[in-house]
């Protein structure tokens, strides 16, 4: 019996791109991914639930977490921390299941330095234009912070280099397509498999 381990799958790409949008869809679809669940120091919401939509916790556990590694990236809005806690992707991924992290740029950059062993994919917009369209229709942006929001773009698809794959959302339906591929291509990899395969071999050999 191969005691499959999970595999941690994180999409970033630059804002406007519409990560959240291709999460979400590609959820209602790959009901076997389990999404990252981050650690939070703001209030919840009404409705929200502590261990469903985020670990609630106080500022100073979280600063005492990051102090002892025990996030995979973090990153502070407006006084409050947000990150991504290692033992609950850890442990998810020994129960054999996938974890998706959806995240911006910087902070896929972070996880990566932190567990080398995910599997990163790029969004990737269609153009440049059609980045500034998605960021203007929004209508919450000022002309400057739709200036700032394409430069800061620029430089973050010139880290795109530090990934495995890259995905053009060009359309929401087809970037979903393309990332199950990956997340099946992943699960069919020699030395993923072989790795499986030569811990069943050892333990019959014992």
């Amino acid at each position: 019996m191969i005691d499959k381990k999970g595999i941690l799958f994180v999409l970033s790409g630059p804002s406007g791109v519409g990560k959240g949008t291709v999460r979400k869809a590609l959820f209602e679809k790959a009901t076997d991914l389990q999404y990252s669940i981050s650690v939070t120091t703001r209030k919840p919401r009404v409705g929200e639930q502590d261990g469903v939509d985020y670990f609630f916790r106080e500022k100073e556990e979280v600063e005492k977490m990051i102090k002892h590694g025990q996030l995979l990236e973090w990153a502070q809005y407006v006084n409050n921390y947000y990150g991504t806690p290692r033992e609950y992707v850890e442990k998810t991924l020994q129960e054999g299941k996938d974890v998706f992290l959806e995240i911006e740029v910087q902070g896929a950059l972070q996880v990566k330095e932190n567990f080398s062993e995910g599997v990163f994919i790029f969004l990737f917009p269609p153009s440049l234009e059609e980045l500034k369209n998605r960021i203007v229709t929004r209508g919450t942006e000022t002309e400057e912070l739709v200036k700032n929001r394409l430069l800061a773009a620029k430089e973050e698809i010139e880290m795109m280099e530090a990934y495995d794959y890259v995905v053009v959302n060009d359309e929401v339906d087809h970037a979903v397509e393309k990332i199950q591929a990956i997340v099946q291509s992943e699960h069919c990899k020699r030395e993923r498999v072989a790795k499986e395969y030569k811990k069943v071999l050892e333990s019959d050999e014992k």
